[in-house]
């Protein structure tokens, strides 16, 4: 006969050993669910679609900082949207469009390198019959009727226009008297590379304060008239004009390949805080070969400014330094800004200045070219003699007065720094926009390599590193 407690004990054991299955088996489905739950909802955020409006023509964009598609050094303060396409043969293209509510916009054509061919900045445009141009000196930046038309041009590569510096025009601004007479005003020549394709990109610098991305006007549209002179618009030009073609660049159109970094980064003899000085060295942008020069010392080969980089801007001119943590945790730079238009709070009339858009941005490195943060102009606190301080630091880092109620701005550096091999690297580029020809301390006026200061005087910053508490006590807020 069996034992009655022996059976009752095993029979105790398998229900117990069943539970505990049982438990650990739902205990590693919750787990299992809540990873695949927490993957799923942190994929979720990143396929969030990018904000901004877009077009069948202006497929790709915006691009600024973070949310939106942040490469090849986007300034946080504008929005950009590009364009590929190819006019056919014996047509003739156009993009009608009406003026934003912003500081500027312009239209500017790029090879297959990102490399700039022509910029068409806004002040230039000649407007509609009837309409008039807010970017003109003493514009009404605030009435309705405010379009243009330009066409768009496939011409051999050729400097058509003064870069960098804004043009005085002795015009109104409704268009009429000279400036219907200044040649190639309301075109834009999109020379075509690789295997005929043609590119432009479309650019809205800071937005009155209200507006949306496109500063509160619709992006511009293509009109396509055929050789046998039909008119297309919309869908129907754009699938003419094949504007859905993959682009067809170069792998370092928008960043360093990173082999090619990493030999810039990692050069035999040289600190591993390279290109970093103390004190910070300031460079002027020439050439992309230029660009590689501030880590392997080669001048450039062309003297034609502001086309290095990933495409840049025709209308700026660019100064940057390459800063590294290791030689301190809070960087600082005390300068003098520029006389600049205020538009952002939405100002009557366009006013003039000393340029048009100043501004300095904190960047990862040269291999993924993202953007931190910038402080635009309007944003950046001064003193009676327009004088700033700016301070660079990651936030742990801060210093409690870097506010602007203390009249100190702030940039971040990421925590990440370069974004690719060094933690501690940040890079800082200063941007000047259609210099008067009456402000001799522009970028545009430096043309020689080490005569940056010399040129620039105060509006080229005084750099230094420090550490936080240092900057506390130096800089203490008196508000």
């Amino acid at each position: 006969m069996v034992n009655r407690t022996l059976i009752k004990s095993i029979f105790i054991s398998m229900i117990t050993l069943s539970l505990t299955f049982f438990i650990i088996s739902c205990s590693k489905e919750v787990s299992l669910k809540m990873e695949v739950g927490d993957r799923e909802t942190l994929h979720e955020e990143k396929r969030q679609p990018i904000p901004g409006p877009r077009t069948c023509f202006w497929r790709r964009g915006p691009a600024s900082k973070d949310p939106y598609i942040n490469i090849a050094y986007p300034d946080a303060g504008v929005y950009y949207w590009n364009a590929t396409f190819t006019v056919p043969e014996g047509a003739r293209m156009y993009l009608e469009g009406v003026f934003p509510h912003s500081r500027y916009m312009s239209l500017i054509s790029y090879d297959g390198r990102g490399a700039p061919i022509e910029s068409l900045a806004d002040y230039l445009i000649v407007p509609d019959e009837n309409s008039i141009n807010p970017f003109v000196q003493g514009a009404n930046r605030t009435l309705i009727k405010r379009s243009y038309k330009v066409e768009i041009v496939n011409i051999s590569p050729q400097i058509r226009r003064n870069e960098g510096t804004r043009l005085e025009l002795q015009t109104d601004v409704e268009g009429s008297g000279l400036q219907k007479e200044i040649h190639h005003r309301n075109s834009l020549n999109a020379t075509q590379y690789g295997q005929g394709q043609q590119s432009i990109i479309y650019r809205i610098y800071v937005p009155d304060k209200g507006k949306n991305e496109s500063g509160g006007v619709p992006l511009p549209e293509p009109v396509l008239i055929l050789k046998n002179r039909e008119e297309l618009r919309g869908d129907k030009a754009c699938e003419t004009l094949h504007t859905n073609q993959p682009p067809q660049i170069s792998i370092d159109a928008v960043g360093l390949p990173m082999t090619v970094y990493s030999e810039l980064v990692n050069q035999p003899g040289k600190p591993a805080t390279w290109p970093a000085t103390v004190p910070p060295t300031w460079y002027l942008q020439y050439d992309r070969d230029f660009l590689l020069g501030i880590y392997n010392g080669q001048p450039p080969k062309s003297r034609r400014k502001s086309t290095g980089g990933f495409y840049p801007n025709l209308d700026n001119n660019y100064v940057r330094t390459i800063i590294n943590r290791k030689h301190g945790k809070v960087f600082v730079m005390r300068g003098k800004l520029p006389k600049t238009p205020k538009t952002y709070h939405g100002d009557e009339f366009m006013t003039k200045g000393e340029l048009v858009y100043w501004s300095i941005c904190s960047n990862q490195g040269f291999a993924n070219t993202r953007v931190n943060d910038c402080l635009f102009d309007e944003q950046v606190p001064v003193n009676n003699n327009n004088e700033y301080i700016i301070v660079v630091s990651r936030e742990e880092d801060r210093p409690r007065n870097a506010h602007p109620e203390c009249g100190i701005g702030w940039l971040p550096m990421a925590d990440d720094g370069d974004g690719a091999i060094d933690e501690d690297v940040t890079v800082i580029q200063i941007r000047n926009m259609l210099a008067s020809p009456d402000f001799q301390h522009a970028i545009q006026n430096v043309n020689e390599i080490g005569k940056e200061k010399q040129i620039m005087g105060p509006y080229l910053p005084v750099s230094f590193y420090t550490t936080t508490g240092a900057f506390e006590i130096i800089f203490p807020c008196l508000n």
